[in-house]
């Protein structure tokens, strides 16, 4: 059975910014999808980050600094059971789908070091594997496609439903179905064992970070640098 007909585990954050080795986590969601897209388990959190959340971060998710402290969970119980949901289910052997997984993933990776707890990778004795991550595959089959590769705009491009972008079940429950609407449209994707699309993702990630390296430092900025590491960017420490 290939893996657009089989389980699959979805993972996305909602956060305080952009930057993994300082932004916090203030929503996440892990759910798992059956074959025909439904939802057979899903686990979500609010945090209170323990910062506060500033006004753009909290315009695009909706959440306020002063919602998340009254509301949210404590951030390190709270990231104990995230990195003990995605373990479980990578180590059951499920792929994980994650959206532009080298920032979900790393953000993770270091909200765990912060707190001393154990990361995903140190969970399972490796990097997490297998990981499925919608922008790359999407741009290694369609490379020259022109337009955004937001998660809005893939959800457009293969027809998969996304009524409430920024709320974290609901883009991973999107990511997943991106994910399995490559995997059926493109065969040669769809049809690779896991370890070996995870591998492929891995260079193509590689490819693609030094493709727009190079066409920043050609138009925009010269000492322009784009992170090459998928599906972790590696501790800088």
């Amino acid at each position: 059975m290939s893996w657009p007909s089989g389980t699959l585990t979805a993972f996305d954050l909602e956060t305080t910014g952009t930057d993994v080795e300082s932004d916090r986590i203030v929503t996440a969601a892990v759910v798992r999808l059956e074959a025909d897209g439904s939802v057979s388990e899903e686990r979500t959190w609010l945090l209170n980050p323990g910062v506060a959340i500033p006004e753009e971060a909290s315009a695009i998710h909706g959440i306020s600094t002063e919602r998340a402290r009254e509301h949210g969970l404590p951030a390190a119980p709270a990231i104990e059971e995230i990195a003990g949901a995605i373990a479980a289910g990578l180590r059951s052997g499920i792929p994980l789908v994650v959206m532009n997984a080298r920032y979900d993933l790393s953000l993770l990776d270091r909200e765990c070091r912060r707190y001393g707890i154990a990361s995903v990778g140190e969970r399972l004795g490796a990097d997490p594997s297998p990981v499925i991550d919608p922008l790359v595959i999407d741009k290694h089959v369609d490379t020259y496609r022109r337009g955004k590769r937001t998660l809005h705009a893939l959800c457009a491009h293969y027809g998969v439903p996304l009524d409430d972008a920024h709320d974290a079940r609901a883009d991973a429950v999107a990511a997943a179905g991106v994910a399995r609407r490559v995997g059926e449209e493109y065969q040669r994707i769809g049809g690779m064992p896991l370890e070996e699309l995870h591998s492929l993702q891995v260079h193509a990630a590689a490819e693609q970070s030094s493709s727009l390296q190079a066409y920043l430092r050609r138009t925009s900025d010269p000492a322009a640098v784009v992170e090459p590491a998928w599906p972790l960017i590696p501790r800088l420490s």
